[in-house]
């Protein structure tokens, strides 16, 4: 049941299309067009329709409990998300291929072994519920399933390079159900904030979108903040991986947007056309990169 070598290579993408497919939801028909997203009911609405009918709640009540409950989700996956990428920092959070260094026994890692997957799958359980619920329940079981594929790799691929110290590990501290207290020592590694908070930008507009934006109840700025989000996100990958490239791609994609005045659909493809023009340009680059278990 583990992901492959290339699974974990096109992870990004994979999730990408997960929850790219759980938004469009074609199975759905609509009278208005199947890319309306935004006309759609969303699970944040249907979640307090239903319980009202059920008699839990009435609709104010059960809206809010709702509401607070993604925003809650959304801040436990921004918190471990940023947490555990300060500890394990950006060269091992988004490489391509597994990495095993060294066993990290500091900051989330003490408590949990997956914070990042388990961090993922809250800010995913918050941003599903602007899904339709089907497309809700598609996002969240096959997310769950592809987080516990790279899982699984992962551990096997650690336990096989770093041997006795990271069986250890294993037995110390749980695989996704935090313990209260660490059980092992601090090994000594030295978080970078300001790092992590630039890299995790989606997970902390997704906590920005459900925790202040969701009061508004209006679905289409809730979806306008999770995709300026995802958006802000990229760019910032972008310039930590190859920031030329990344620059002309922002300002392509400006001017198209603003200027010509494409959808953004278009937009962001020539911009993407743009990335790919200027990297193959430049010269590749490479260089060693400490790495540490997850």
């Amino acid at each position: 049941m583990k992901a492959s070598a290339i699974e974990f290579r096109l992870r990004m993408l994979i999730q990408i299309t997960i929850v790219f497919f759980g938004f469009w939801a074609p199975w759905i028909a609509s009278s208005t067009g199947r890319w309306d997203i935004g006309r759609r009911i969303s699970t944040l609405e249907w979640l307090p329709l239903e319980m009202s009918r059920m008699g839990i709640a009435n609709f104010t009540t059960a809206a809010t409990i709702v509401i607070v409950l993604g925003a809650l989700a959304a801040l436990v996956g921004a918190m471990l998300r940023v947490w555990g990428a300060a500890y394990l920092g950006y060269d091992t959070v988004h490489h391509g291929q597994m990495q095993a260094g060294a066993v990290m026994a500091d900051g989330p890692y003490r408590y949990v072994r997956n914070p990042l997957y388990l961090g993922g799958w809250f800010m995913m359980i918050a941003v599903s519920l602007l899904m339709t619920p089907s497309g809700a329940l598609f996002t969240v079981v096959l997310l769950t399933v592809f987080f516990v594929r790279l899982i699984l790799g992962e551990e096997a691929f650690l336990a096989k390079q770093l041997g006795e110290p990271y069986v250890v590990y294993l037995r110390a501290v749980p695989r996704l159900i935090p313990r209260v207290r660490g059980s092992l020592p601090p090994a000594g590694h030295k978080p970078h904030w300001l790092t992590a908070l630039f890299t995790e930008i989606f997970p902390i507009g997704a906590f920005f979108t459900m925790g202040v934006l969701s009061w508004r109840y209006d679905q289409q700025l809730m979806l306008e903040g999770i995709f300026w989000s995802f958006l802000a996100s990229l760019l910032a990958k972008g310039l930590m991986k190859a920031w030329i490239p990344t620059l002309v791609a922002a300002a392509v994609f400006a001017g198209a947007w603003s200027y010509f005045h494409l959808n953004w659909p278009r937009s962001i493809l020539i911009a993407f056309g743009a990335w790919l023009i200027v990297r193959a340009f430049l010269p590749r680059t490479g260089g060693t990169k400490q790495a540490a278990a997850p």
